[in-house]
């Protein structure tokens, strides 16, 4: 019964769109506030008022608020960066550098290049996906495709990057060094990251571009250029998106390509933008609090311990508890400090090796992310690009093969050094 209130959300908002093939009929705030409040109603021995606080404290959570916060800077950058001509420039200037054929797989190195960089997947599809729509506008690519391209190639890095805090989560709750996990986890992604590589390659040939408005205006590049390389050289994604602002408006201003009063607009409808997101993401916190509360974790961390035969066995309840607790989470690095401990307990039992459990966690937690639709990642790239979550879920060809590499290595022991 904990768990009921993510049931509802799935069949309300997944099951029902797929059931009439449309992922734009239900709002996904609507499926949030009805499982929402499905989820205050089944709670027992609690007084509405206790309820309601639970919730409340579940969705004012630090970590819900510094996403938020992201949010909003992110909202604004990316309008303001539209409104003096940086994303046209940038665009101009990719489809100029590229032919058409390798426009798919070169967004996609692109990305994989910058979050492997800066060990953040929300900083990567911040800094990417603008761009990317801006490229789908002009060739034949729907924009639900090249979106997922650029949250593919952002969880690559996610889980490689040793700055990520998917990486240092599972390193330090397994007790490995980085590098041994680093050197086992790429046996993993490399070659599920050349797979989708090669598809792009394939499906790339058949990209076909619209006309370019205008030459490159180098100038109008530097917002973009500046928070791409603030990223990658760590700096706090807060700070570098205001970086980011400020230089649209330094920019922007003396070059005529807007007012002072245009420049607020646009940071103010790109904040405004961002207003079902940041519900949304309040609202996942919430109900995710209930479940806690109600002894949902409890329950799956139960479930999956108590069976356990052999290695195979063991390895795959890390893999499936990591995965359950990213579903009650949408947050991949406490579902891998919720679940960390007792793969721990699980690793010491079974002899496993602690890098390969490193890496379970670190993958499967990474595919879960990337394909629930109430995600951060998913939820900031279809708030920059105004599509649906669900809409960006069928295109998302990297999780899904991680996740089946990742699978592959728990069936066949590989890596043998791991097994």
């Amino acid at each position: 019964m904990a768990l009921s209130p993510l049931f509802v959300f799935l069949c309300l908002y997944l099951v029902t769109s797929v059931i009439i093939n449309d992922f734009y009929k239900v709002p996904i705030t609507v499926a949030f506030l009805v499982s929402t409040i499905y989820a205050i109603a089944i709670t027992r021995g609690e007084s509405i008022e206790s309820r309601i606080n639970i919730f409340s404290a579940g969705a004012a959570h630090k970590n819900v608020m510094l996403m938020i916060w992201i949010f909003i800077l992110a909202g604004a950058f990316a309008q303001a960066a539209k409104c003096m001509g940086a994303i046209q420039a940038t665009v101009n200037l990719t489809m100029n550098l590229l032919p058409n054929s390798l426009l798919l797989p070169g967004i996609f190195l692109a990305a994989c290049f910058i979050s492997l960089s800066i060990g953040t997947s929300v900083g990567t599809i911040v800094a990417l996906t603008p761009v990317a729509v801006g490229i789908a506008e002009h060739t034949s690519v729907g924009i639900p495709f090249m979106v997922a391209v650029v949250v593919g190639g952002a969880f690559f890095g996610d889980n490689l990057s040793f700055i990520s805090d998917t990486t240092i989560a599972a390193t330090k709750t397994m007790g490995c060094k980085m590098r041994d996990k680093f050197k086992m986890n790429s046996a993993i992604a490399f070659p599920a990251a050349i797979v989708v590589l090669l598809i792009y390659v394939f499906l790339g040939a058949d990209v076909h571009t619209r006309s370019l408005s205008g030459e490159v205006q180098w100038y109008a590049i530097l917002p973009y250029l500046t928070v791409l390389v603030l990223a990658v050289l760590g700096v706090n994604v807060m700070v570098v998106l205001t970086i980011g602002i400020i230089l649209t408006g330094i920019i922007g201003l003396p070059t005529g390509q807007m007012t002072l009063w245009q420049w607020f607009e646009a940071m103010g409808d790109g904040i405004m933008g961002m207003g079902e997101l940041i519900i949304v993401t309040m609202m996942a916190g919430g109900m995710m609090a209930l479940i806690r509360h109600n002894g949902g974790m409890n329950y799956l961390i139960h479930l999956l311990t108590k069976r356990i035969k052999g290695r195979r066995g063991a390895e795959m309840s890390i893999a499936t508890l990591v995965g359950l607790s990213n579903v009650c989470t949408a947050n991949n690095t406490i579902a891998i400090i919720t679940a960390g401990p007792i793969a721990n307990e699980i690793a010491g039992r079974y002899h496993l090796d602690n890098r390969k459990c490193a890496c379970i966690l670190d993958t499967f937690s990474c595919l879960v992310q990337g394909i629930i639709p109430y995600g951060a990642q998913l939820l900031m790239a279809a708030g920059l690009s105004h599509v649906s979550p669900a809409a960006i879920i069928g295109y998302l060809y990297y999780p899904v093969t991680l996740g089946v590499f990742a699978l592959l290595s728990i069936l066949l022991n590989y890596p043998r050094r791991g097994s």
